[in-house]
């Protein structure tokens, strides 16, 4: 290998090993920028608007409507929903378990006063883009099915140092924003179909989803985005190097 390509080679492996660490500490961070990126790109168009064009749009879109539910999910104290996601894990050592991860739905219709389309939320892509309720606290305050859950993990892998739960719900009175591909069906009808890797369902402000996907900490987020454009360089630098380096040896 000529110096060349060796320094090819170098700025390639240098761009591979930035790129994890950037992923690492965007995923460390709680940011979700493909998701960001799926949600915010396409262009905003009210349920009616679909309803009422002479064909559906190629490409997905964020469709904007209430929610219209004959047969909700009741939760007590007047709560109805149309999605409930719970997950409840605990901490062995450095590792989070998970001890049950809880997903039930009602199909609804997406609607406006021009009119309306059915959806089907067990089809959303996970997690729901919603502000969640965290609580979190000592393992031996967890109940039935948990406790027994953790006893086991406890016999198997050690003592669980501490638990979390994080529910994800959506509910009739909110407003969404739903990525869906529309299509018709044989009635000419207005469909909304999940996308390739589901339904992006947030029920925020546009600004509010891009703020939750963006991360908990925006330095370390910053630093990956940052760091994840600095490795496409080199990789690039690299690629370049090389191939410039077998043309002249050709």
């Amino acid at each position: 290998m000529g110096e060349a390509g060796l320094v090819a080679a170098v700025l390639v492996v240098l761009g591979i090993v930035l790129a994890g660490a950037s992923f690492i500490a965007l995923r460390r961070a709680g940011a979700r920028p493909g998701t960001a990126r799926r949600l915010a790109g396409p262009p905003e168009v009210r349920v009616g608007e679909l309803v009422g064009a002479d064909a559906p749009p190629p490409r997905p879109v964020r469709v904007v409507g209430r929610i219209r539910c004959r047969d909700p999910l009741e939760m007590g104290g007047g709560e109805r929903l149309v999605a409930f996601h719970r997950d409840v894990e605990v901490r062995i050592g450095d590792s989070w378990r998970s001890i049950e991860r809880l997903r039930e739905t009602r199909s609804f219709d997406l609607w406006d006063h021009d009119g309306s389309a059915t959806v089907d939320p067990a089809f959303a892509a996970e997690p729901l883009i919603v502000i969640p309720k965290v609580w979190r606290g000592d393992p031996s305050a967890l109940e039935e099915p948990h406790a027994s859950a953790v006893a086991r993990l406890a016999e198997r892998h050690g003592p669980a140092v501490e638990a979390r739960a994080t529910t994800r719900s959506i509910n009739v009175t909110d407003r969404l924003r739903l990525l869906a591909r529309a299509s018709r069906d044989g009635s000419d009808r207005l469909r909304l179909e999940p996308p390739d890797g589901g339904y992006l369902v947030t029920n925020l402000e546009l600004d509010d989803a891009m703020r939750l996907l963006g991360g908990r900490n925006r330095r370390l987020v910053a630093g990956g985005i940052i760091g994840l454009g600095i490795a496409g360089l080199l990789v690039a630098a690299g690629g370049a190097i090389a191939a410039l380096s077998a043309f002249l040896a050709g």
